[in-house]
């Protein structure tokens, strides 16, 4: 029974029946599949395929980046190989927020620091999430920044613009309070 396959396709008859064999990675000429980095693949080809299938997983702590699942067919590897990309946690920012706010974010994905009125950024304002799971340049601050003429703070002056807060400023004024008090006993 003459084979109305191309040669390339190994066929066998058994029990009178054709039978078409996988046809092997050195016949297809497929080669190994690539790697990638903080990841692995596994063959999922069927058994009676001839194609080679493979499927990528990346590490824990990364996500991957494209089609998870690409096969091997005429000696080239499609749709192209993922790659698996960072995940950073969310940076804790006290005195501020994060342009974009979720708890993750994916390698190479920027965010701005906005600190809260009265609070200024103490560092690089913009970081990125990095390959190694870390925010690149290190993460910044939100300190409180000192309004123009607080730096000396006389005689109980302009606490309102000056503190942080509401509590700092009723402190303040009972500090300002007892000490004209002792000023004035210390007078008499």
């Amino acid at each position: 029974m003459p084979s109305m396959l191309p040669s390339s396709f190994p066929a066998l008859c058994l029990f009178g029946v054709l039978t078409v064999l996988q046809c092997p990675s050195a016949f297809c000429d497929c080669r190994r599949p690539p790697s990638i980095a903080h990841g692995s693949y596994k063959d999922v080809s069927s058994f009676l395929s001839f194609t080679t299938m493979v499927l990528y997983t990346c590490d824990k702590g990364y996500v991957l980046s494209g089609k998870a699942k690409i096969s091997c067919t005429d000696s080239d590897w499609s749709p192209t190989t993922p790659q698996c990309k960072a995940l950073c946690l969310k940076p804790e920012i006290e005195n501020g927020k994060l342009s974009v706010d979720k708890n993750q974010y994916v390698e190479p994905e920027n965010i701005t620091i906005q600190c809260h009125p009265g609070y200024s950024v103490v560092g690089p304002q913009t970081i990125t999430c990095s390959e190694n799971r870390t925010w690149y340049p290190e993460v910044p601050k939100c300190e409180w920044k000192v309004p123009k003429g607080c730096e000396q703070v006389l005689a109980g002056r302009h606490l309102m613009q000056c503190l942080p807060n509401p509590q700092d400023v009723k402190m303040a004024l009972e500090v300002y309070k007892l000490s004209l008090e002792i000023k004035q006993l210390e007078q008499e």
